[in-house]
């Protein structure tokens, strides 16, 4: 296959360029293409779609061979696939990959993570896109189970797209094993107890993010929440139109 007919993968994530998870990304996405990945140049986790409107970007390019060229990025996730299509890619990527995250990206986190804001940013753009992520954050995950899952999913959106506006938000469970894939809905619930207090200089005003996911609905089946609790793959279509269409109609008979 020539350059001209290989495809373009461009990779990112909100955990930094050296992190494990997009190592395996790119080992896994090798034999689909040309990658080329531009990732903070640290760990920026719940960034969302933040963008940097007030202080100016720099990238660097990291390492260059074959098929694979990594850049480093001194903006969020958002920031490094925006820079990428307009300053360091060549031609519009055939697919954007964002991952595997260090952390659950299911139900509502969809709205705080990083990883998704590099995701929805390509959708917005009609770029099929996907975001990979692993429910822990522990050091030592073994990735070896989600390479088959992310070379499977990725050649059937490459080779089958998506539809306009719609990406994939694919979680996997912390769980040495999977039992399989499942198409879910998001999870709705909140998150509670966020905030544990660390005062410092004897100063009580000091805390650290925390909390816990309380879901609305936890025994429901068709929800990624049940999936994971299950050991599925929680594999979730996203669409960045958030309007509510079902509300259209009502809501013009109340305004009138």
């Amino acid at each position: 296959m020539t350059d001209k007919e290989q495809k373009l993968i461009f990779l990112s994530n909100d955990d930094g360029y050296t992190s494990p998870g997009l190592r395996v990304l790119i080992d896994a996405l090798r034999p689909l293409g040309n990658i080329v990945a531009v990732a903070p140049d640290a760990p920026r986790s719940g960034y969302g779609c933040a963008i940097s409107a007030n202080t100016p970007v720099h990238y660097r390019l990291v390492s260059e061979e074959p098929g694979v060229t990594i850049y480093a990025c001194t903006g969020t996730p958002m920031d490094c696939i925006k820079l990428a299509r307009h300053t360091i890619l060549r031609r519009e990527p055939d697919l954007v990959v964002a991952g595997i995250n260090h952390g659950d990206n299911s139900g509502v986190n969809v709205h705080y993570s990083g990883t998704m804001g590099i995701v929805i940013e390509g959708c917005l753009n009609r770029i099929p896109s996907i975001g990979f992520s692993y429910c822990s954050h522990r050091s030592d995950i073994d990735f070896t189970p989600c390479i088959s899952y992310i070379s499977r999913i990725s050649r059937m959106v490459l080779e089958d797209g998506l539809p306009v506006h719609t990406c994939l938000n694919v979680n996997f469970p912390d769980a040495p094993a999977f039992r399989g894939i499942k198409i879910c809905r998001q999870a709705m619930g909140a998150w509670v107890n966020e905030w544990e207090r660390c005062p410092r200089e004897r100063d009580p005003n000091y805390f650290w993010l925390a909390g816990e996911f309380r879901p609305y609905e936890p025994d429901n089946v068709e929800t990624d929440y049940h999936a994971l609790k299950n050991n599925f793959v929680a594999v979730t279509p996203t669409t960045v139109d958030v309007t509510a269409v079902n509300f259209l109609r009502d809501l013009q008979s109340r305004i009138g």
